[in-house]
């Protein structure tokens, strides 16, 4: 992504007309972004719609323990993640927890964009309270339907039945839902709604532009659950074999049958967002079949199949699903280079459990203080 052209006016020197480029606008968004997903990236879509350039500040693990608790990404993780996001133009890392003056004006910001939710922090501080007085703050919509934490909670949903041996050792009900979506949230942030995908989101998210004739069309397909750093490398070396890669995204049936346990975490409208936020991706296909058949490679005009150094479990009928390709000779093999797996996203969840849910019980507590003091000082002032 680069940062928009700004707009021109023209003034009159004489007889002559001479362009006078106006100041770019720089805008600011930071956040943790911990196990970035499409609510985060849709934030970032709508502080691009600011400006003309976005740059986001992440924070390093040391600031996010500190005023939230351990992230789930480690901050190379995190800071790589964002990177990706098609609407990004510049990173900041290490960027403080609390947004100040001095931090917009050291990277020449014009202002701060931040959702319509609550960020305080260890102290139960509006993080955004210094910006907000000088009048360098403006509010996009949140995401309804997706969190960190309403992730966390559905990843504690599959370790009960098919990640813990050990019955006594299984979050409970009670335990998941106080991380997520159970009767224990009072928070409107971190509690979490159903989220409603739409045709506009998808629009929203979409590149809309074709590929041209001469361009070397590139196929992967798979479940990109829980879109993580692992996909991210994977398509970045997909993407160096052509010049317009296509996504194809299994449905959620597919992905249970050859994942197992309660596989997909995010279900196929989630996945599909998330995918098409990647700066590397240039198509969807939405539940594309699991074997890659002669049709969608003729329709697509494909040259070459990508697949990962992951196994390849046979088709319902036991056939390979990459036959067709391999017959035509355009099946490639990657190594991305790193071999983190949603799997492995699920243990490290399953390893800190309890301090994701303090974490998440911390949070909702100072979320609800703030929104308690709004509400009072609301009805005194009325």
């Amino acid at each position: 992504m680069t940062c928009r052209e700004p707009n021109t006016d023209n003034y009159v020197s004489g007889e002559t007309a001479v362009p006078k480029k106006k100041k770019q606008i720089r805008v600011w968004m930071d956040g943790c972004f911990d196990m970035v997903h499409f609510g985060h990236a849709n934030a970032l879509r709508q502080g691009k719609e600011f400006g003309d350039c976005l740059v986001v500040g992440v924070h390093s693990d040391a600031e996010v323990t500190k005023h939230k608790g351990p992230p789930v990404y480690n901050e190379h993780e995190r800071y790589k993640m964002v990177r990706a996001i098609k609407w990004v133009d510049e990173i900041v890392e290490d960027a403080p927890y609390v947004t100040t003056v001095e931090t917009l004006d050291a990277h020449d910001i014009d202002f701060c964009v931040h959702g319509d939710d609550i960020t305080v922090s260890a102290d139960g501080v509006d993080c955004y309270k210094l910006v907000k007085d000088a009048g360098r703050y403006k509010e996009c919509k949140r995401t309804q339907g997706v969190s960190t934490t309403d992730l966390v909670g559905r990843m504690l949903l599959v370790t009960k039945t098919h990640h813990q041996r050990d019955e006594e050792q299984a979050p409970d009900t009670e335990h998941v839902g106080a991380i997520s979506q159970g009767s224990t949230t009072h928070s409107p942030y971190t509690g979490v709604s159903q989220f409603l995908p739409t045709s506009q989101k998808i629009i929203q998210f979409a590149s809309g532009k074709e590929p041209k004739p001469e361009d070397k069309i590139v196929y992967v397909a798979g479940a990109f659950d829980l879109f993580h750093v692992g996909h991210l490398d994977f398509l970045e070396k997909a993407a160096t074999h052509g010049d317009y890669v296509i996504v194809g995204l299994h449905t959620d049936n597919t992905v249970n049958r050859y994942k197992g346990a309660n596989f997909p975490i995010m279900n196929l409208h989630e996945r599909v967002l998330s995918v098409l936020a990647c700066k590397y991706v240039a198509e969807v296909v939405i539940g594309a079949p699991y074997s890659v058949s002669a049709d969608l490679m003729d329709h697509f005009k494909v040259d070459v199949v990508c697949h990962g150094k992951t196994p390849i479990m046979p088709d319902v009928d036991e056939i390979d699903p990459y036959f067709e390709p391999k017959r035509r000779s355009k099946f490639m093999v990657i190594d991305s280079g790193n071999d983190l797996t949603t799997q492995m996203i699920i243990e490290r969840i399953i390893k800190h459990r309890l301090e994701y849910e303090e974490r998440n019980r911390k949070k909702e507590l100072k979320e609800k203080k703030i929104m308690d003091a709004l509400k009072n000082s609301s009805n005194a002032s009325g």
